[in-house]
């Protein structure tokens, strides 16, 4: 009765927000995330490639089982968070017009499931649109497909299931390690090869000029072959290997379909052979499995893979090296963190414009037994659309370990929040201009430094380096009669 109740009052909040004669539709919301190969990126940045482009795919798998695409800005406005959604049961209300790209334009979006004891959302404060937790035993599966025309087997089965391992370098121990030991994926579990029914050009369209991988046959046709062999009923992510190129693209999100039991989302990632052999890619995918987002840096370009704090962003730069599993991931940043439900309460502190001004001890985002701050949220004045308020967090990421043994420096790293619905983080950098990679000293703040938030609200002032992390003042910034510097040393 609670979960019709709650699908009642979601339908009924729509209906009163959403123009007359909308139409509602009740279903899972998949979110898909395309990342574009090492190669392909480069030509994009160089200006050779408009193909290069990350992609961004946003749908409603009905009830009555119908796959609707939407237009995926107008769903962000929508949902407010849109990410949180990822995977989960919602009701939409349909603009009658279609947008100007083409899709299916959408008015609203809100939830209509019941996801439990729920936390308040770090922007919105006490609303529906917050993300699941990510906790507990989450059982991956693998499944190797081979297209009917391509016969190479880069990888043994035994390789994938080692990718699932608990030594360092391994997936198990890297999701063990990032969240604190609140997740693993035990039980986890490789197979294949499966041939599947045909050949590439069935499942990739080259016919145009951008090349485009259908997800629904890739998955349909994958898992198909591997159900006499896997009981998918107690499986709940499924990375999904292919011999040969997609459309040069790897791709994760959330994926709703009829597997061993009633339809169910499954985060899944569609992997051709550059992705899967490095695990820092099949990490990213994953987390995009989960829901998350990518994150970014504040050099005003769209690309979002130029913030090597976040496996999330940039998964190839100051990441450690491994011989057999490829480039290692990087742990996500501390938005992330918070999204999936691995930042305990105690743990968060939030300083308000009006409070006096606190001197913190901020522990290193990695410790999992810290008994301080690790997430310094400096929030600013709640703007009318709660989603348009802007936010900025503080995390202290120290260069050492089996995944952060890399990284550009031991230091303060701030993220903003900014109020566009994109639900990214993006990297602060001191120096003028940002640079194109936030692994530079400007992006890093240290002891001796203070920085100034861009809306002069917050001064910030690393004063010393702790064995467990920082100290970390913040105050009013007092002006002295000409421009506030955004950096000092």
């Amino acid at each position: 009765m609670a979960r019709i109740g709650l699908v009642l009052f979601a339908c009924v909040a729509l209906l009163a927000s959403a123009s007359a004669h909308a139409q509602t539709l009740l279903g899972h919301l998949e979110l898909q995330w395309g990342d574009p190969s090492p190669e392909l990126h480069a030509r994009y940045k160089a200006g050779h490639d408009a193909n290069g482009a990350p992609r961004f795919n946003v749908s409603l798998l009905t009830d009555r089982g119908v796959r609707v695409a939407l237009d995926p800005a107008q769903a962000r406005r929508a949902a407010g968070d849109l990410h949180a959604l990822s995977g989960r049961r919602v009701a939409i209300a349909l603009s009658q017009a279609k947008s100007q790209s083409g899709l299916q334009g959408v008015e609203v979006i809100v939830p209509a499931d019941d996801i439990g004891q729920q936390p308040e959302h770090l922007v919105a404060g006490k609303a529906d649109a917050v993300h699941k937790s990510v906790t507990g035993s989450r059982r991956w599966m693998t499944v190797a497909c081979k297209f009917s025309d391509v016969q190479t087997e880069q990888k043994t089965i035994a390789f994938f299931q080692g990718q699932y391992g608990e030594a360092p370098g391994q997936l198990g121990h890297y999701w063990r390690e990032v969240s604190h030991q609140k997740t693993n994926l035990q039980g986890s579990d490789a197979v294949g090869w499966f041939t599947l029914p045909h050949p590439r050009s069935h499942y990739v369209d080259e016919s145009g000029d951008k090349p485009k991988a259908d997800l629904t046959k890739l998955f349909n046709d994958c898992t198909g072959a591997a159900n006499p062999t896997v009981d998918f009923s107690t499986v709940l992510g499924i990375n999904l290997m292919f011999n040969g190129d997609l459309d040069g693209f790897a791709w994760g999100g959330s994926r709703s379909a009829m597997l061993d039991g009633p339809r169910r989302n499954f985060p899944t990632t569609w992997n051709p052979p550059w992705s899967f052999n490095n695990l820092a890619v099949l990490a990213h995918e994953m987390g995009h499995g989960y829901g998350l987002p990518h994150s970014d840096n504040s050099d005003g370009d769209d690309d979002p893979y130029d913030n090597p704090w976040d496996v999330m962003s940039d998964s190839w730069r100051n990441a450690v090296s491994d011989p057999t599993y490829g480039t290692r991931p990087k742990h996500i940043n501390i938005v992330q963190r918070d999204r999936l439900g691995w930042v305990d309460a105690p743990r968060k502190r939030t300083v308000m414009p009006t409070d006096e001004a606190v001197t913190v001890a901020l522990d290193f985002a990695h410790l999992p037994a810290s008994g301080n701050t690790q997430m310094l949220v400096l929030a600013m004045p709640q703007a009318p659309d709660p989603y348009r308020t802007t936010l900025y967090t503080l995390e202290a990421r120290q260069r050492a370990g089996t995944y952060e043994g890399a990284l550009a420096g031991t230091a303060v790293i701030i993220h903003r929040l900014r109020q566009d619905y994109s639900g990214l983080a993006y990297s602060q950098d001191a120096d003028v201009p940002p640079a194109d990679r936030s692994n530079n000293e400007g992006s890093m703040f240290k002891p001796g430094e203070s920085w100034v938030t861009p809306e002069g609200m917050f001064l910030v002032r690393v004063v010393s380096q702790t064995a467990t992390g920082f100290m970390v003042q913040i105050d009013k910034p007092r002006l002295t009669g000409g421009n506030n510097p955004a950096r000092q040393r």
